[in-house]
Order: structure tokens, then C-alpha cells, then sequence
């Protein structure tokens, strides 16, 4: 009798799922669209900025128990204002005036904001961590840049940008994902074992600064016509000086009234001196804004102003006088009078 052993091979066999990847976006926003630095009234006084961003990270595909660890890199480039991240950046004016500016990091203005993870100057960085208890997570964190405008510059009068945008505001974030437990964030926006991205144009915004126009300091001489023995039986012509100060591309124009001697109804300007019968006696002159004495420089804004465009350095103008011919001989005497300079810009 033959006994036949019949074996059965049980083999089991286990299929190990695959493991799902994670995947990491990160999207900023500004709380703004513009960096303000305001009006700079005082000239070569400075101005400090703020901008507020949040930058937003979502993970999606982890596990029920999964989580995320993101560090996030916010770069600014050079601007539209100018060519240069260091040592300032620019803002410029409809005529192409620079002001310089600083974006930084930090509050103490120290750490400049750069634009390249790794780079000098450095982007400013952002850490993050969250869990995804349904498959997807979600995490937030804000922050400041602040910005400055220094001090001692010489400005022109005028509005001042420069836009960030497209490749002068890029983000760069690299992730940690756990599957289970909790996990810190990479050591730098380039590395993490879910590896790196980055976006261009993450946000757009606008460094603005206005300059007010400005006249400071001016300086007028007196207008001697001399001394007369006699009658005046021609004209007498002499010449005074107006010297003034103002910003670079500040449009003025300079009036003068009509003195205080001019009678109540009129326009015509008179030196004064008191006779020794103590009556007021008058003797007739007259100011003009051109050499030859035909344009008579007064006080009503674009009819007989005078107006010109500051240059930032002293600029000097010439008034004109005359004292016309007089018939008969006037009253001895010291005639003078006071005329009021009046700078609209």
C-alpha cells in the first residue's frame, strides 16, 4: 500500500499600499497695496514705512494624523525705481529724481530684505507648523517689513514710487511632512524632505513718498536812488537784488505790493518823508521785472508776478526801479518806503 503526501504551499501574500504624497503651496498677501512713507514736508527730513504680509501654507494628502513643517522665504528685488538692492534701493519721481529708500527685515532697520534664499542680502524668512487632521492642513503666520527713507537727502519736489511686482517679489518655501506626529521645519525655504517651490509675482505693492514743494530763506537788498541836488529832470534808475532758496522743481512766483505810502485808491507807489511843517510830502517811483522798465512787477499771481522753478541752490533776481521826472522841486528831504515780498509756491 503506498501512502501518497500531498502538500499544500500556502503562501501568504501582503500588498504594501503605496504611501501618498504630500503636497505643500504657500501663497502671501500684503494687507495693502502701497508702502507709504507720506509726505516729506521739511526738506532732507526722513520718512519710516511699514508693510504687512501673511503668508498662507496649505497640505494637502498627508495622513489623518499627519503634519507640516514649513519655512517660508519672502524676496524683494530691486523695484522699478531703480537697479540697485544695496546699499539703498530707489524711488523715483515723474522726472526721474531719485530718492533712496531701505526695505529691512528687521525693526531696527539694520538687516536688509533680499530677494535670493541663501543670497546677501537675505529674504525675510517665516517658520510655520500644523497638523492636517482631515487630509488637509493649514498654516498661517504675518509679519512686518519695515522700510525708510534717510535723512540729509537732496530732494526735488514731487511724487516718488516704485512698484514690486513679477520678479522683484518672489516666495520660496520648503516643507517638512510627517505622517504621523508632529515635525519642525526645515533648516532652510530651499530644503525639507517634501523638498522646494517658489512662486513669482507672489504679491504686488507700491513704496510711495510725495515731497512737498518748498522755498526757505531768501534775502532782499535795498533799492537806493541817492542822493538828488535839486531838481530830478530825468529818470532815476536803480536796482535791487531778491535772493531765494527753493527745492528743486518747486514752481513759485514772487509779487510785490505796493508799499505802504501807495494811496488807498490807486496803485501807484510813493516814497514819504515828513516836511518841517510836519505834512507828508510824496515822491513818485516805480518796480519792474525787466531791464528796460516796461513790465511793473506786482503781487497778482500769472498777470505781473514774476515766476521760475527752484534749482535746490540760491537763485538771485534783479528788481528793477525807477523814479521818473519830477516837475518843480520837491520837498527836502529822506523819502523811503517799505514794500512787502510775498514767495506763493
Amino acid at each position: 500500500m503506498r501512502t501518497l503526501l500531498l502538500f499544500v504551499l500556502l503562501i501568504a501574500g501582503a500588498t504594501v499600499a503605496p504611501v501618498a504624497h504630500a503636497v505643500t503651496t504657500c501663497a502671501v498677501t500684503a494687507a495693502d497695496a502701497s508702502l507709504p512713507f507720506g509726505t516729506i514736508v521739511s526738506a532732507g527730513a526722513g520718512a519710516t514705512g511699514t508693510l504687512n504680509v501673511t503668508v498662507t501654507c496649505t497640505t494637502t494628502a498627508v495622513s489623518v494624523g499627519g503634519s507640516a513643517g514649513v519655512r517660508v522665504c519672502v524676496g524683494l528685488g530691486t523695484g522699478t525705481g531703480g537697479s540697485t538692492t544695496q546699499p539703498l534701493r530707489t524711488l523715483t519721481n515723474s522726472t526721474l529724481d531719485p530718492m533712496s529708500f531701505q526695505i529691512y527685515n528687521q525693526a531696527n532697520f539694520t538687516q536688509v530684505t533680499g530677494l535670493t534664499p541663501g543670497g546677501s542680502p537675505a529674504p525675510k524668512q517665516l517658520t510655520m507648523a500644523y497638523t492636517a487632521p482631515v487630509l488637509v492642513g493649514t498654516g498661517t503666520a504675518s509679519t512686518q517689513l519695515y522700510a525708510q527713507v534717510p535723512a540729509s537727502q537732496i530732494l526735488a519736489s514731487g511724487n516718488y514710487s516704485s512698484t514690486f511686482s513679477g520678479a522683484n517679489v518672489v516666495i520660496t518655501w520648503g516643507a517638512n511632512e510627517q505622517l504621523i506626529g508632529s515635525v519642525a521645519p526645515p533648516a532652510t525655504c530651499t530644503s525639507g524632505n517634501a523638498g522646494s517651490s517658489s512662486t513669482s509675482g507672489a504679491f504686488n505693492f507700491t513704496a510711495t513718498a510725495s515731497v512737498a514743494p518748498q522755498c526757505g530763506s531768501y534775502l532782499a537788498t535795498n533799492m537806493d536812488f541817492g542822493t538828488v541836488t535839486g531838481n530830478i529832470g530825468s529818470n532815476i534808475d536803480q536796482t535791487a537784488t531778491l535772493t531765494l532758496n527753493c527745492l528743486k522743481r518747486t514752481a513759485y512766483q514772487i509779487g510785490l505790493n505796493n508799499g505802504t505810502n501807495a494811496p488807498a485808491e490807486g496803485t501807484a507807489r510813493r516814497m514819504r518823508t515828513t516836511a518841517v511843517n510836519n505834512s507828508s510830502q510824496y515822491l513818485t517811483y516805480e518796480l519792474y521785472r525787466d531791464p528796460a522798465r516796461t513790465q511793473r512787477w506786482g503781487s497778482t499771481l500769472a498777470v505781473d508776478t514774476v515766476s521760475g522753478t527752484g534749482t535746490g541752490s540760491a537763485q538771485q533776481l534783479t528788481i528793477y526801479g525807477r523814479v521818473p521826472a519830477v516837475t518843480g522841486q520837491p520837498a527836502a528831504g529822506t523819502y523811503n518806503d517799505l514794500v512787502t515780498v510775498t514767495i506763493t509756491y
